[in-house]
């Protein structure tokens, strides 16, 4: 299974599933990351914490924890 967190710097990664259940899904979905959306990862912080991408438009960071409830391909 491959998550955001293991995404290669600068790669396009289009999102497959969303693990994770209750208000830790809901805030991830609310953050605008839902089933087939786009994610472009922009950078990593150098210990790895947090991840920043664009997605639909605009610059996130994410924590590793919620990175790695993110199934991509």
């Amino acid at each position: 299974m491959n998550t955001l967190r293991t995404a290669p710097i600068g790669s396009t990664v289009k999102v497959v599933k969303l693990h994770g259940e209750g208000a830790i899904k809901r805030r991830i979905m609310d953050m605008g990351i839902t089933k087939g959306v786009e994610i472009y990862v922009r950078k990593v912080a150098p210990l790895g914490d947090p991840i920043e991408v664009t997605v639909r438009g605009y610059e996130l960071s994410l924590r590793k924890a919620d990175a790695d409830m993110i199934e991509v391909e």
